[in-house]
């Protein structure tokens, strides 16, 4: 079976709590209900096979980027890349082709409310 990376982007504000906002929902109960639905839709996953691993990811502005490729490692806060959206949260599932992952992702982006994008792994 063949890896894949199915990731799920958005606003940085979305991921933040403190804006006043649901995770990108527009109301707490609609955020709840996705959750929910996220979570069948892992299960699915694991009965299925298909589960290697998901997580959902903190806001952009958490992250911290690493350059050790010259003399002295340089740590510099935020994000890599500027964008207007970003991996909010992902799933690595196995799948027997690019056709079954594809499907997976649909229901992905059902339950969740969001765009999936698909990648397979090299090699």
């Amino acid at each position: 079976m063949a890896r894949s990376l199915m990731s799920v982007h958005g606003a940085d504000s979305d991921f933040d709590p403190a804006n006043g906002k649901f995770g990108g929902y527009a109301s707490a109960q609609e955020a709840e209900a996705a959750m929910a639905a996220t979570g069948l839709f892992n299960q699915k996953l694991v009965d299925e096979g298909h589960f290697v691993f998901a997580g959902g990811l903190r806001s952009a502005s958490t992250a911290t980027v690493v350059d050790a490729t010259g003399d002295k490692t340089a740590f510099t806060d935020g994000p890599y890349l500027e964008s207007k959206e970003w991996i909010g949260g992902f799933w690595i599932i196995e799948a027997p082709d690019l056709d079954v992952a594809l499907e997976l992702a649909a229901e992905a982006s059902k339950a969740c409310g969001g765009a999936v994008e698909v990648r397979p792994f090299a090699g």
